[in-house]
């Protein structure tokens, strides 16, 4: 059963099949059929509805219109493109490619619109006839601003990221030299002013409960003192009070001698503690040093 013509129906032309007309004018992109000089032979409904919304010269089908001039006519802002689409469009004309793909601006007093062309030759045998279909992708190039822009946001968030780690990172490690300052200055001080006194006080003919004091005092300063402590014990090495003693010491940099004299006891007994050491530190055997060993801890 044939469809009733309408008045909006394109005279005949390459699709005279009534179901082809019916679906060549059910597509909402806009089409137009060309011969193999540019003519346009027939366009579809939403071509000729495009025509009539934007007050275009020349009738709404634009049968009989050169498309191939008309590109090549175009001047202004718009003429690269033209250029480009009549290239392609006789390519295909002439069979050097399949298809021919291009999408551009078409901005007007209605806003902005990007559209994507698509023009590939009919199947078939008979005259050489070329579809060319615009669909609006507006919606879409929209969003892929949107994207890019928030892309952009992200990149320039990531940036300041990355800014503020750096920035971070140097304040970390400033904090970690000034930490390492303080406790300098306050080992130093404690060893310049405070345990020469209490080594007197020690030497000093006191009390029983007065020399109790003073070593408790001297212990807990030197525990105060000794932040490699607490990873020997957490590393499961276990020493005496007299060798944590003998241990700081070493660490300080004392002799032997030296050590024998601040402890009040005999320097065999400070050879024998310190052999214990290297024992317990694993360093027996090793020609490492036993001050720099406990030097690395802390």
């Amino acid at each position: 059963m044939a469809l009733p013509k309408t008045d909006t129906d394109p005279p005949a032309g390459p699709l005279s099949d009534p179901l082809a007309l019916a679906v060549l004018n059910s597509l909402s992109a806009h089409i137009a059929i060309l011969d193999a000089d540019g003519l346009i032979l027939q366009t579809n409904h939403a071509w000729r509805a495009y025509a009539r919304r934007n007050q275009l010269r020349g009738s709404e089908d634009a049968v009989g219109t050169n498309y191939l001039a008309v590109c090549d006519a175009a001047r202004g802002r718009d003429a690269a493109d033209a250029h480009r689409v009549a290239a392609g469009i006789r390519e295909v004309t002439e069979g050097r490619r399949i298809e021919f793909l291009h999408d551009y601006p078409c901005h007007g007093p209605g806003g902005q619109h990007w559209y994507y062309l698509r023009a590939i030759r009919m199947a078939g045998d008979g005259p050489v006839r070329v579809v060319v279909s615009h669909e609006d992708i507006t919606a879409l190039k929209r969003t892929e601003e949107v994207l890019r822009a928030r892309e952009a946001q992200l990149e320039e968030q990531k940036q300041s990221l990355e800014e503020a780690n750096i920035a971070l990172k140097v304040l970390l490690k400033q904090r970690d030299a000034d930490k390492a300052e303080l406790e300098r200055k306050v080992l130093a001080n404690l060893k310049d002013l405070v345990f020469p006194y209490i080594e007197k006080l020690k030497a000093a003919s006191l009390r029983p409960r007065e020399k109790t004091m003073v070593e408790i005092v001297d212990a807990h300063l030197r525990d105060v003192i000794s932040p490699f402590l607490q990873q020997m014990a957490n590393a499961g090495i276990l020493l005496t009070p007299q060798e944590l003693q003998v241990a700081q010491l070493v660490k300080d940099g004392k002799t032997s001698k030296e050590i024998a004299s601040l402890l009040r006891i005999a320097e065999s007994t400070v050879s024998f503690h310190r052999k214990n050491l290297r024992t317990k530190f694993g360093l027996q055997g090793r020609r490492a040093n036993l001050r720099s060993h406990l030097m690395s801890l802390g």
